[in-house]
């Protein structure tokens, strides 16, 4: 891949993903030009500062409730490497690689823009650890999302200093191990570099990222499993006429319902509008509607997370305007912004698979799809189950989604004696929203299925040449690669598995054309 050049300006999602989920050094991830010489314009400056015995917190002052401890200047290095080993205390099972390379990469360029007061060889040493795929093992959990991802961001660091854990060449072993492995030697944190590597946004920003990505696939998805379902239960297409939707004008409200459109032309199993049956319950005919307000969730996370990837989220920051030199404390570590759009999206997220699993209830209930398929889409229900317990598990991951989707945001505990006095709890936020999607991707998968089990039985009615949509056509066949028709009872939770690989890769939106 083409290398990626940070500069604190212009890191996009894209970027994130192609390095998150790439292989070490492919793509190379670089300093800019610039990026080096206001780097360590910065360093400079605070090494100015530590000659002048001047007092700015965290170079010459303790943190948190210690900011009126004076640091001795034989004890600055001390307090650097301090600050890594006292907030390395996360717990849980730890960060996937793509996570936490993400992590790294957003670390880095935020110090870029160079207010941190990080010396070069600092940072490069980050860089170096990403593209030789030495990876700091990460407790999921501990971080407040306010003083920034205190807890998980010294788990990072700490191997930039030869300390903790981290996983290389598919092994998880002391840092320092590694390092000598990689030819890399540890660094002795000089004034604001412990500061300057924990306090922050970088995980839930690489959460946020990782996810709103996520979603955007699993919302295009969700589109082409209601089509499906619609099909399958001989809906009508007429909800989705653009005149309808140019009268309540959310623009992604008509994007959706434009996509459905072109997901359905040319279908031959949806419903006359010459039909006495003129309207579909509100699963199939508001999909536009639902579907459409989860694209502006979507929309809104990849504003804010655009944003903040560029941002610089340390304190305090140095500026720097002439031979004067200002170190500012404030709250750029707060991760409101972030939580409160990570929350947001595991709602909207949430109601994808909420409507989702009400479209497989009607694929499967006989009652409510007024008989155009058998009761649990089997020939010989009672002998055979059929597709009844998938709408179990439907059911029981939409009702996990709705516990899961209440916000964090709202939520604050005072810590740091009270200094701290109100936190974000952003990357709890995000932890929730990463479920939350994993099981509408499995809600979808199951939709899927029983949509294509649907369809086959309409065609045994309205014969097997019967045309699907120019959209929906393709994916049918995808699924069908996959999954045969159930004709009797089986195991069916390695289909579940293999068309839920198919969501979460993409290939289902991707077989769509979109």
């Amino acid at each position: 891949m083409e290398a990626i050049i940070l500069d604190g300006e212009h890191l996009t999602m894209e970027q994130v993903v192609a390095a998150a989920f790439g292989q070490p050094g492919d793509p190379v991830i670089q300093l800019s030009q610039e990026a080096q010489r206001r780097v360590e314009r910065s360093a400079a400056a605070v090494q100015t500062l530590l000659e002048r015995g001047e007092i700015a917190y965290g170079i010459t002052t303790g943190f948190g409730a210690f900011k009126d401890r004076l640091i001795s200047r034989a004890d600055v290095e001390k307090l650097q490497r301090n600050i890594l080993v006292s907030h390395a205390v996360g717990v849980g099972v730890p960060y996937d690689i793509a996570t936490t390379r993400a992590i790294m990469l957003i670390r880095a360029n935020t110090l870029a823009r160079g207010y941190s007061g990080i010396r070069l060889g600092t940072l490069q040493r980050l860089l170096d650890m990403l593209n030789l795929g030495v990876h700091p093992v990460i407790p999921e959990k501990g971080s407040l999302g306010a003083s920034g991802d205190l807890a998980p961001l010294a788990h990072m660091a700490l191997p930039v200093i030869g300390e903790g854990e981290v996983l290389y060449q598919g092994q998880q072993m002391a840092s320092a191990q590694a390092l000598q492995r990689a030819g890399l030697e540890p660094i002795t944190l000089a004034a604001k570099e412990g500061l300057a590597l924990t306090n922050g946004t970088a995980v839930m920003c690489a959460l946020g990222v990782l996810e709103t990505v996520r979603a955007e696939r699993i919302s295009h998805t969700a589109d082409i499993a209601g089509c499906l379902s619609l099909e399958a239960l001989h809906g009508t297409a007429l909800a989705f006429d653009a005149r309808i939707h140019a009268l309540r004008p959310f623009p992604r409200q008509i994007d959706c319902a434009a996509y459905l459109r072109k997901l359905l032309d040319g279908s031959e199993f949806t419903r006359e509008p010459s039909s006495t049956d003129i309207q579909d319950a509100y699963t199939l005919r508001c999909i536009p509607q639902v579907h459409g307000a989860a694209r502006d969730a979507i929309a809104y996370a990849r504003w804010a997370f655009e944003i903040e990837l560029n941002a610089v989220t340390d304190n305090p920051l140095i500026f720097i305007e002439g031979d004067q030199i200002s170190v500012l404390s404030g709250g750029n570590f707060h991760g409101e912004p972030l939580a409160i759009a990570l929350d947001y999206l595991a709602l909207a997220a949430a109601e994808m698979g909420n409507i989702a699993e009400r479209r497989i209830m009607r694929l499967t209930d006989e009652a409510s799809n007024t008989q155009t398929l058998p009761a649990f889409l089997t020939q010989q229900g009672g002998l055979n189950s059929g597709f009844m317990i998938l709408q179990y598990t439907a059911a029981a991951l939409a009702s996990e989604n709705k516990v899961l989707a209440h916000p964090a945001s709202v939520d604050t505990i005072p810590t740091s004696a009270n200094v701290e006095d109100h936190v974000s709890m952003g990357v709890t936020a995000g932890l929730k929203l990463r479920q939350v999607l994993e099981n509408v991707e499995c809600i979808l998968a199951i939709e899927l299925m029983a949509a294509a089990q649907g369809i086959d039985f309409r065609k045994q009615r309205i014969g097997a040449e019967a045309r699907l949509g120019k959209g929906t056509e393709p994916v049918y066949q995808l699924i069908r690669q996959q999954v045969p028709f159930i004709e009797e009872d089986r195991l069916l939770y390695p289909y579940m598995n293999a068309v839920g690989e198919l969501v979460k890769s993409g290939a289902v939106a991707e077989a769509a054309g979109g």
